[in-house]
């Protein structure tokens, strides 16, 4: 079992049982006899590179089989790129089977400036956010296994960011949020060109905070009037009180367009601050 050698941030086990975090007590009895597991979910930063192989084999299973992405093969069956080593990643596990059913990783400034950038970086010209960096963390490669794609799982992510975010003094989290490129079968960017223009009357940042795309999705090439739900990840950070900060770019790889989106620990909204650790 190797150590992982960048330093690791302590952070507590927290057990909870499946669906507590969403549920009102009226209802725990009824979603129990509804096949919800009493089991708990741990949730836990990775602190062997054993830990983070089972991260990287359900970022695999999610993006390439499920998603269809077209990922670099450096170990079988595994997502892994140059970012993963520099990153503090966060699991949830299955509290019966001790199997990483949920993750995150996590890019702080130190180890951005460690390795020459962020992800988001690669996508975008992030120039306008310079002066954010010294306490800004980029959020990436977040997945859930199929079988846990419920509140339980998310909110118990989330939860552990936010503890990390205040324990570690740090304020601002920024990641490319993913929009299929496949939209009823058809591989088209008419979804993700009509979320973009839904989304940009509502939900975007401030000038001073946009960013340009390196590789832009072709927005006026494309349909977008569609009437789209944005993926279920969008919708819950938009909740949470993020913002978009410019056009979508198109990954190629992953097959889909990025939005890129940047969330301040200070626009958290009050009725979700009792949820999060440390999020007060």
């Amino acid at each position: 079992m190797k150590e992982l050698p960048n330093p690791t941030f302590p952070i507590s086990q927290i057990a909870l049982p499946r669906g507590s975090l969403h549920q009102s007590p009226q209802n725990q009895s009824a979603a129990s006899s509804n096949q919800v597991s009493k089991s708990a979910i741990k949730v836990s930063w990775a602190k062997h590179q054993d830990e983070v192989r089972e991260a990287q084999k359900l970022r695999y299973e999610v993006f390439a089989n499920e998603m269809g992405a077209r990922l670099p093969v450096t170990i079988a069956g595994h997502d892994i790129d140059l970012f993963d080593d520099y990153c503090e990643h966060l699991l949830v596990k299955d509290g019966d089977s001790d199997a990483v059913i949920g993750t995150y990783r996590v890019l702080t400034p130190v180890q951005a400036k460690r390795v020459g950038g962020t992800y988001t970086d690669t996508e975008f010209d992030l120039t306008r956010l310079r002066f954010m960096r010294e306490r800004m963390v980029e959020l990436g490669r977040s997945c859930v296994h199929p079988g846990h794609r419920h509140g339980g799982v998310i909110l118990a992510l989330w939860g552990a960011l936010f503890e990390f975010m205040s324990r570690n003094q740090l304020d601002t989290m920024i990641g490319c949020a993913s929009i299929p490129m496949l939209h009823n079968g058809i591989v088209s960017g008419d979804a993700a060109a009509s979320m973009w223009r839904q989304l940009s009357t509502k939900n975007l940042a401030s000038i001073e905070f946009h960013v340009r795309p390196r590789l832009p999705l072709p927005i006026d090439e494309l349909d977008a009037t569609l009437l789209v739900e944005p993926p279920a990840l969008i919708r819950g950070y938009l909740k949470l009180g993020a913002k978009i900060l410019g056009a979508p770019a198109w990954d190629p790889d992953f097959n889909t367009a990025d939005l890129p989106m940047m969330l301040q620990v200070k626009d958290l909204p009050l009725r979700y601050r009792k949820n999060f650790v440390g999020a007060s």
